[in-house]
């Protein structure tokens, strides 16, 4: 599937590529880098009342090693002490670099690091390009992907999920704006800058065609490289808005002054999906993270870590295994 070019789509500062396999396409991911720097102390006091560490020095909520869990993980998995986990680095306060501009941080990694914690492995790191963890997942150079990696019926063919967020895409604006984002008719003629390859793009190209099926004018799509590039374009006006996964629009909307949130949808749309721990299809680790994550629910540290990032919204009361198998019948499946 072309991205470039296409009609009423402006492309500038060079695009994020799309997954090589059209299958892949339609993440939660934004896939572009963010600086991580927020203040020389490393931390960033904000109006939701969330002290966002941005430090390398992060002192995660850490877990218990749980011998009946650890038990579960599959041999190929285990054997070397290690779950290594990619993540993109991609956007605050998600996955992104700390103010060293090495040691990746965030919300995702919080999580893994629970996971890994009760599985009794070491948590190993692995930065990575969005369309590039794909690929190296079915290679077995990553054993699970925590990048705010959503479920859907393309996925399901390749990988395996364990749920452990909801997913929603926030448009933001210039807080001057008296945007207000419901649906199409709300973008119609407007300048919108996102990620190429997201799910967040296949929302705004499916508007679109609404848009022009009623006659109206169009959205123009525009792209950038960064996510410091996207949002400069939007504070300075180039473009009316954004759509990015919500936790980063709700971060810049407590973060700044000049930006506020304006319309929110479900990653999914026009159904919904969840954000999910991906690893390769049929290798057996998804169940054995989906465990950890319903004892990491069940003792408090789950909640802890999203109550930490200011992500307490988009709690999930239990993790559930998808599978091509049970896709749109899972309570994390439903995507259809």
């Amino acid at each position: 599937m072309a991205l470039f070019p296409r009609p009423s789509a402006v492309v500038l500062f060079g695009a994020v590529a799309l997954l090589g396999t059209a299958a892949l396409a339609g993440c939660s991911d934004p896939g572009a880098a963010t600086a991580g720097a927020s203040g020389s102390t490393g931390t960033t006091a904000a109006r939701n009342g969330v002290v966002y560490n941005t430090s390398p020095e992060q002192q995660r909520i850490r877990a218990e090693k749980d011998a009946g869990l650890a038990a579960k993980v599959p041999a190929l998995i285990s054997n070397d002490g290690k779950l290594t986990v990619a993540t993109t680095a991609g956007a605050i306060p998600l996955s992104f670099h700390a103010t060293d501009d090495k040691t990746p941080i965030g919300s995702e990694l919080d999580i893994a690091q629970l996971v890994a914690d009760k599985l009794g492995l070491e948590l190993d790191v692995q930065v990575t390009s969005w369309e590039n963890w794909p690929l190296k997942t079915q290679s077995g150079d990553f054993e699970a992907v925590f990048s705010n990696v959503g479920i859907n019926k393309d996925r399901v063919k390749l990988f395996d999920f364990a749920s452990y967020r909801a997913a929603f895409m926030g448009f933001e604006a210039k807080k001057s704006s008296s945007y207000n984002i419901k649906g199409a008719d709300d973008i119609s003629g407007l300048k919108v800058s996102v990620g190429s390859g997201t799910n967040q793009e296949k929302i705004l190209l499916a508007w679109n065609k609404e848009l022009e099926a009623k006659g109206k004018a169009p959205a123009t799509l525009q792209y950038y490289s960064s996510d410091a590039d996207t949002i400069l374009a939007l504070s300075s006006g180039r473009t009316d808005l954004n759509i990015a996964p919500y936790p980063s629009t709700t971060y810049r909307e407590n973060t700044r002054d000049d930006l506020k949130i304006v319309g929110k949808v479900n990653a999914g749309w026009p159904s919904e999906t969840l954000v999910a721990a991906t690893t390769l299809k049929g290798n057996g680790l998804a169940p054995a993270i989906t465990d950890a994550l319903n004892s990491a629910i069940k003792d408090g540290s789950y909640a802890k870590v999203l109550e930490r990032w200011g992500l307490s919204e988009e709690a999930l009361p239990e993790s559930t295994t998808v599978t091509e198998a049970n896709f749109g019948t899972a309570p994390a499946g439903k995507t259809q």
